[in-house]
């Protein structure tokens, strides 16, 4: 199996910490490169639910990110971190064009908005936190309630109980790829 090179998208704070370091473990134990990008450099907050947690340095913001550098892409949820997220041009811009480009683009929980933002859930079916499933229905997605969804090169779970099921699709995604069709 070849390293894949993946970035995990946060803002500065607000992101739920399992749903980052989980996935993060996971792809690293299997030997692929983790890179955090962020929408400014320096640390990010991350928290236990509403509860401060530890802190991660950014390895490089998102404005300064291409595209062609990474083979996936993953959006940790929490409530705060993707609400800011989907308020970033830069951000928002390379979740289009990472799901454009086909590759392997993984959301948990409320991380979907950025999805929704970026205008690519029209026609996709999907999973996220219950509280999105209108604002995914009204971006003309179908929203299911399943623990883990895969529709071409998108790959969503509800919240942090599904880590398994969504590190299990990311990680089968970056050895097997993804549909044909999914950069339709």
């Amino acid at each position: 199996m070849a390293t894949k090179k993946v970035a995990f998208l946060v803002a500065t704070e607000g992101i739920e910490q399992v749903e980052l370091t989980d996935p993060w473990k996971a792809l690293s134990d299997a030997g692929h490169e983790t890179v955090l990008l962020s929408t400014e450099s320096g640390e990010v907050q991350m928290f236990n639910h509403l509860d401060k947690a530890d802190t991660r340095t950014v390895d490089q913001t998102v404005g300064e990110a291409k595209v062609d550098d990474f083979d996936a892409l993953v959006l940790p949820g929490g409530v705060a971190n993707p609400d800011a997220l989907r308020t970033d041009e830069n951000a928002v811009s390379f979740v289009r064009d990472m799901v454009a480009a086909g590759k392997p683009v993984a959301a948990i929980c409320h991380a979907p908005w950025v999805l929704v933002e970026a205008g690519v859930v029209d026609g996709r079916r999907l999973t996220s936190f219950p509280s999105l499933q209108t604002d995914v229905k009204n971006a003309g997605g179908e929203w299911v309630d399943e623990r883990n969804v895969v529709d071409g090169n998108l790959i969503t779970s509800r919240n942090p109980d599904d880590i398994p099921a969504f590190n299990s699709a990311l990680l089968d995604a970056l050895d097997h790829g993804v549909a044909a069709d999914a950069a339709e």
